[in-house]
């Protein structure tokens, strides 16, 4: 019965990476930067799946704390991209609204 375990956790593992790969393509191939920011949010979540499997696989309950220490950061980081995000479109929208009104 642990042999199958390990084969189960085995291919969980296989496809957790493959899904990691393709947020990543995505992430770089995103035309946009919000692609890019769902991207990476994508990765941190699949890598919290990938830890918490982990510690299944190794009885180890740390990693756990880890997991959450690490959604922690992970959230943090998706906040503080949205945010320079907004700011930098809102300016954006600023001048080109001063550029119209200039041309008129």
């Amino acid at each position: 019965m642990e042999q199958a375990y390990k084969y189960l956790y085995l291919s969980l593992f296989i496809v957790l990476g493959v899904c990691v790969l393709a947020c990543l393509i995505r992430g770089i191939k995103g035309p946009k930067l919000t692609d890019r920011v769902v991207a990476g949010n994508m990765i941190g979540t699949v890598v919290m799946m990938i830890i918490t499997i982990l510690s299944g696989f190794l009885n180890e309950g740390y990693l756990i704390d880890v997991c959450t220490v690490y959604a922690m950061i992970s959230f943090v980081a998706v906040v503080v991209l949205t945010k320079v995000y907004t700011k930098a479109h809102d300016e954006e929208t600023a001048a080109k609204s001063e550029q119209k009104k200039e041309a008129e």
